[in-house]
């Protein structure tokens, strides 16, 4: 099997260790606006871009929408400190990049967070990693879970996005990936993310390689390890 033309990745819970670091910090805003976050806002929270997890706070604490831009502002800002004081990677992540330079595959980062953040990680936890480019929530007109990142992604590739193995940990990361025709590789983190056609399962980015994303190419149907 012929390996992927490229390879899409995305950052936050999937190549670095950052969804725990999000989670903190909608904690600590909504904490601020009177509201205890719990597991029943983890669908609002994670994997999701500012401005959805903004809007939830002010929709769960009886706010206005024209609170959203400080919440989102105040999201960002404390988000992006915890980045800066260090965001680790992924286990594997680090070995799986590598192969994929060694074997010449080109890949791409494709994230739901602000430009801002995904310049801090890049230029921080991720400087070794030769991506082609970077795709943030402020580069497409919808972020995920719409398809437009991915679409976008392989687009600027020059090839058919089911040509693309996404490499995702969220449920909407996912289904952005799978609406653009992606194969998808899902590593999840936080949430558990439901088995469909067209989607591969991995425990671990320490149990990948070239070979199985080469393989979710040729998946159609759910499969796990």
């Amino acid at each position: 099997m012929s390996a992927p033309a490229a390879v899409l990745f995305d950052m936050d819970g999937t190549l670095v260790d950052t969804e725990v670091l999000w989670w903190e910090t909608a904690h600590e805003v909504a904490a601020g606006l009177g509201h205890r976050l719990s597991d029943a806002d983890a669908p609002e929270v994670v994997g999701r871009a500012v401005a959805d997890t903004a809007a939830h706070l002010i929709a769960v604490t009886g706010g206005t929408a024209a609170e959203l831009p400080g919440i989102a502002a105040e999201l960002t800002g404390s988000f992006h400190r915890r980045v800066d004081a260090g965001a680790p990677l992924r286990p594997g992540a680090a070995a799986l990049l590598t192969a994929l330079e060694r074997h010449r595959v080109p890949f791409a980062l494709v994230s739901a967070s602000p430009r801002s953040v995904v310049d801090a990680v890049v230029a921080g936890s991720l400087a070794e990693a030769p991506f082609a480019f970077t795709l943030s929530a402020d580069d497409t007109v919808r972020t995920k879970p719409h398809p437009d990142p991915y679409m976008a992604a392989a687009t600027r590739f020059g090839v058919p996005a089911s040509a693309c193995v996404a490499v995702e940990d969220s449920p909407d990361g996912t289904a952005s990936a799978h609406a653009a025709g992606c194969a998808v590789l899902v590593v999840p983190s936080l949430l558990p993310v439901d088995p469909a056609r067209g989607r591969t399962f991995a425990r671990s980015l320490e149990e990948v390689d070239l070979g199985v994303l080469s393989d979710c190419l040729r998946r159609p149907e759910a499969s796990g390890s």
